[in-house]
């Protein structure tokens, strides 16, 4: 089974290069931007306090987005391997999906991290903003609190995954093929 940590701040390009992964490998995509959002859509009680985190830039609890993540990883289960976008955020959230894969006999195989300099990042987010009306990619403020946060509580992620040997730096700067290409060589290795 292939499963692949898709790692990288917000606007690195981790949605645009995980559904080209995706393809490539037929491997579910399993975002948990895109399994918050639709909770908020719903207005569940979960997509609610989910909201309130996020407007303010924030990470969400652990324990909700373990048990979004269970719960795909359960209606998937005959899958050939799955991209983790977003998620883990944390050196706590990382141990949490080692263990749950553990119960399904399987482990990471990957860690590809985006870099990406801020300057650019904030240019996409906002330009993101404007073509998908995401409320929260209008708002510089949360924007940079969103890209303070990812650098303070995800950095130990790259020592945890460097440690078992899976982490690999990928540059995020370039076209959308030539980013893909240098995933998919991290891959093959």
């Amino acid at each position: 089974m292939l499963n692949i940590v898709l790692f990288g701040p917000p606007g690195a390009g981790k949605g645009t290069q995980a559904t080209k992964l995706k393809e490539a490998y037929n491997l579910v995509h399993l975002s948990t931007g895109d399994l918050l959002r639709a909770e908020i859509k719903e207005k569940t009680k979960l997509g609610l306090e989910a909201q309130a985190f996020m407007n303010k830039g924030e990470l969400v609890p652990d324990e909700v987005v373990i048990g979004m993540i269970e719960s795909k990883l359960e209606q998937n289960s005959d899958a050939k391997g799955f991209i983790f976008d977003g998620f883990p955020r944390t050196t706590e959230q990382a141990k949490a999906l080692d263990a749950l894969l553990e119960d399904y006999n399987t482990s990471i195989t990957v860690m590809l991290s985006l870099e990406v300099d801020d300057e650019e990042l904030v240019a996409r987010i906002v330009q993101r903003g404007k073509d998908s009306g995401r409320e929260d990619d209008k708002n510089e403020s949360v924007i940079f609190n969103r890209i303070v946060t990812y650098n303070k509580v995800t950095s130990p992620l790259k020592v945890y995954y460097n440690k078992q040997g899976k982490y690999n730096v990928i540059d995020g700067v370039g076209s959308m093929d030539e980013v893909f290409n240098r995933l998919t060589e991290k891959i093959k290795q």
